[in-house]
Parts: C-alpha cells; structure tokens; sequence
C-alpha cells in the first residue's frame, strides 16, 4: 500500500492477535514497527512476535516496548523510546484492548474500570502522545484505534466492553475533527468475530463456533490477517482522504443480520 514504506508504526497489545498480525503486516510493507506489550507474562510472545517482523519484510527492523497503556508515565515512555529508537512516529495503532463477562448487575466498580482503564483510558494516552509528536514537527499523523462492532451494537453482559468500544469511536471522531487541519487522520476499525487467543472459549468449541458464526452473513469468523489488512489501509496514503471513520471489518455482522429474512414484513 503506498506511503507505509519506511514509516514508523507503534502497536499497542501487538503481542498476539490482530496486533501480532497487524505488526507483520506492515513490516510486509516496509514500516519500521514497534511492538508494545503488557508485561512480563507477554514477553516470549512478544518476542516471537518480533522475530517474525524482523524476517516479514524489507525494512527488518523493529523493537520491543513494553508497558501498561493504563498507566500515564508507561505511556509517555513508550513513546518517547519509539521516537528515540527510529527518531520519529508516523502511525499509531491503538490495538490493545481487554474484556471480561458478567451479569451488568454484578460488575463491580473495580471491574468496570479496570476495562474502561485499559481499553479507553489507554487509547486516550497513547493518542495524546502521539498527537503531542505528530504536532512538533512537519508531515501530521495517523491514529487507527481497534474499536468493535461493539461500539454500536449492545453485548449484554459484557456492558463496561461495550461502553469503552463505543466510548472510543466519539475519540475517533473528536480528535479527527480537532486535528483535521493539521495533517493529522484518525480512523477506527470495528473488527467482528476473529480468530484470535481473546476468543479461544467459542473458537476450540464446535458447537460454539457455529453458534458464533450463524449470526454473520458471511458464514465465518474473520482470520486476523484479515483485520491486520484493513489497519494497513487506514494508515496508508490509500486512505489520505478518510478521517473519522469507522470501518466494520464484520463480514456483515452489522448488517442485522437477523434481518435476513423479512420477517418484519
């Protein structure tokens, strides 16, 4: 895609998932990439994660950064150390995210904000850092933050998830407007039912997967590659002209898909 090509990219949660396969897509393309991790229990995937961006693509350059994207100082040192690793940042990708289920009547507060602390708060930090850079010199910037169908579609029992997904698409929108003129884009990607560790209860079950997966149009759940892709374009000059948008990378799952027969009618 054009314009990724010896850009520097900062992956939050890039450790598994659609991060891990976010960051070796743009090492497919030739970014200098940036592989954020929690802590030490993330350490030996992060550094497989590494190694296979160091042999994915042109550039073959990369580095580990690990750090909590809840914390304010974690934040402003993971990206101080990009900046001072690759001497700028062009692209951040606000991928890392949590979840976890309950009877919204039983959410405690520190479970609530636990989420919200990781999944919002963090997505706020990093991209006020990045903005911080992106404004102190020439050339903008480019923010895609991993949201969910979620953002707009209710997920009972996953009630302090939905409120931060749908919480971080008006970020999207908010900095997009705020920062428009000065050369800076901010997208979201709403990615459906992917294949990845976070989902691993419903992808090993038989009977949950097709449960899963007979509510998306497509019949299937999304590959992480696939998602990965859909990161690439945003932050590519493929999409110069997009800001504050979200794209559902859903395989129709917000098309209603119950709606697929007019039984409404």
């Amino acid at each position: 895609m054009k314009g990724l090509a010896g850009k520097t990219v900062l992956i939050t949660g890039a450790s598994s998932g659609i991060g891990r396969a976010t960051a070796i897509r743009f090492a497919e393309e030739g970014s200098l990439v940036a592989i954020n991790y929690r802590g030490p229990r993330e350490r030996a995937e992060a550094e497989t994660v590494l190694e296979e961006v160091l042999q994915a693509g042109p550039a073959r350059r990369g580095i580990l950064i690990e750090g909590d994207i809840s914390s304010e100082p974690q934040v402003i040192r993971m990206v101080d150390e990009t900046i001072a690793t690759f001497g700028r940042l062009d692209i951040l990708i606000n991928n890392a995210g949590i979840q976890q289920g309950a009877p919204s009547h039983e959410v405690t507060l520190e479970d609530f904000n636990k989420i919200v602390n990781v999944n919002l708060q963090g997505t706020f930090l990093c991209s006020r850092q990045a903005i911080r850079h992106f404004l102190s010199r020439p050339g903008g910037g480019v923010i895609v933050n991993n949201t969910s169908v979620h953002e707009f579609i209710p997920k009972p029992q996953y009630l302090s998830y939905s409120a931060s997904k749908g919480a971080i698409e008006n970020i999207t929108r908010t900095l997009a407007l705020e920062y428009a003129a000065s050369g800076i884009r901010v997208n979201s990607v709403g990615p459906g039912a992917t294949i990845t560790p976070i989902n691993k209860a419903w992808i090993d079950n038989p009977e949950a997967r097709a449960a899963v997966e007979s509510h998306i149009p497509m019949g299937r759940s999304a590959e992480a590659a696939e998602i990965a892709g859909v990161f690439a374009f945003l932050a590519s000059d493929d999409a110069s002209y997009i800001t504050g948008q979200s794209l559902f990378a859903c395989g129709g799952l917000s098309l209603f898909a119950e709606f697929r027969t007019n039984w409404s009618s």
